[in-house]
């Protein structure tokens, strides 16, 4: 699924007027009315107070939609209008008389001392600025979205969450809606996946409002979010008559002295994934282990502690390096002649990351499309500090168009960037926050 800019969100709402076609004003309706059914589930029929915060612009729209199908069902509701510029737009506009015409008054808010006491167990709705926005909220404003944060209430935002930016790292986190949960239109927003913004936003949903799907379709993104149909694409299933030669043999390079177990899983989630043979590369220290923990695991030996000569018999279709590796001097050297006489696709980890991060002229001897799967700290070894998550994101797009690899930058929303792009994997979660998922 593509990752819009807010220029594409915007391309992609006229053209769905244009094409379908729709009024503005009815397309806010049937968004506004996916949020309002979401909102109803989330309740699950408890009868709490809620209080609606619009801006005046389409964002506030929305809000005052979801207010008016909130009250015609019977909710406790007030609603506010934070007057942070004369100019309405004019869906807004057409939304407020509706709200009228149901005999229900919007509170305006001018100053932040007509902000509304709130109870801990009441909820809020935040629709006071859209993905629209560039520069931080300020005074009353401001004020009031740092009360709403002070409140201690379930805060759901409509689309985005007021403050904060889709394209650009917040400059003043005072000003931004920390985010219980967040009802986003049609596709995923980039700020949602980067670590600086876990504050804002604590739980994302994707409502589809219709947009003009095959014109989104022509939209060029540099961001994806992989979903359950891309991997059924390139899934292949095992056939009735295959063997164990018929899915390759995994080489795993590693381990030294105290840092065995790291082979251990790694050699045991080859396996599990599915390699018809693994074979283990390891100082003479791990033997005992490795064919003790892992019995269908081959074992091939170095140097005691550690590796130094990488003079393996074995003829794998791919090699894993990297785990419990280890960074003595000898392993340094014997890497550098590994990778300048390996032509096997690799996949390099760990400490086999570090090496280059210290030896960067090694890097331009890695296989085409080598695969390298840092975390956030190895990968700042290797390419030093970086401004923000949206900078750091630009740095891991240029260095895999710079060196031909594939890297993949675990973490919460793990990146992967390939040739021109970079696709997030969601499945993450905190229990792989632990020794040895890496490995796994």
């Amino acid at each position: 699924m593509k990752i819009l800019s807010a220029k594409q969100i915007y391309q992609a709402d006229q053209a769905t007027i244009l094409n379908k076609p729709i009024s503005s004003t009815d397309l806010m309706e049937y968004a506004a009315t996916n949020c309002f059914h979401w909102i109803e589930k989330y309740l699950n029929n408890e009868n709490q107070k809620i209080h609606i915060f619009c801006g005046i612009g389409n964002n506030g729209g929305d809000g005052l939609v979801i207010a008016r199908k909130l009250i015609q069902s019977n909710h406790q509701v007030k609603t506010y209008i934070v007057n942070f510029s004369e100019k309405r737009s004019k869906d807004f506009a057409i939304n407020y008389e509706r709200l009228i015409q149901i005999n229900h008054q919007p509170i305006e808010l001018n100053f932040v001392n007509q902000f509304p006491i709130i109870e801990s167990h009441e909820i809020i709705i935040d629709a006071i600025f859209g993905v629209g926005l560039t520069r931080s909220p300020k005074g009353f404003v401001k004020e009031i979205i740092q009360n709403i944060n002070e409140s201690e209430s379930k805060i759901i935002s409509i689309d985005f969450p007021s403050g904060l930016f889709s394209e650009l790292s917040v400059t003043d986190k005072d000003s931004v809606i920390k985010s219980t949960q967040t009802l986003t239109f049609q596709n995923p927003k980039l700020a949602f996946l980067l670590p600086e913004n876990q504050s804002f936003c604590e739980s994302w949903h994707i409502l589809d409002i219709g947009l003009n799907v095959n014109f989104i379709e022509t939209l060029k993104t540099k961001h994806s979010i992989i979903n359950i149909n891309q991997i059924k694409s390139i899934y292949n299933p095992r056939l009735k008559f295959s063997h164990k030669g018929t899915y390759g043999h995994s080489l795993i390079i590693g381990g030294s002295f105290g840092k065995i177990g790291a082979v251990v899983l790694a050699s045991k989630a080859a396996l599990k994934i599915g390699s018809g043979l693994v074979s283990a590369y390891i100082p003479k220290c791990g033997y005992q282990i490795v064919q003790t923990a892992n019995p269908e695991v081959m074992v091939e030996v170095d140097d005691e502690k550690y590796l130094q000569y990488f003079n393996y018999k074995t003829i794998p279709n791919v090699i894993g390096i990297g785990v419990g590796l280890g960074t003595h001097l000898k392993t340094h050297t014997g890497f550098a002649n590994f990778l300048k006489s390996n032509k096997n696709p690799l996949v390099i980890d760990a400490d086999a990351l570090n090496i280059l991060a210290k030896h960067d002229e090694l890097l331009s001897l890695m296989p085409k499309n080598t695969v390298l799967t840092p975390h956030p700290k190895e990968f700042e070894r290797l390419i030093g500090k970086w401004k923000n998550d949206y900078d750091k994101l630009d740095k891991l797009l240029e260095f895999s168009i710079k060196y031909n690899c594939i890297i993949v930058l675990k973490g919460a929303y793990t990146a992967i960037a390939y040739e021109d792009q970079i696709y997030f994997n969601t499945t993450g979660n905190p229990a792989l926050a632990t020794a040895g998922s890496g490995d796994v």
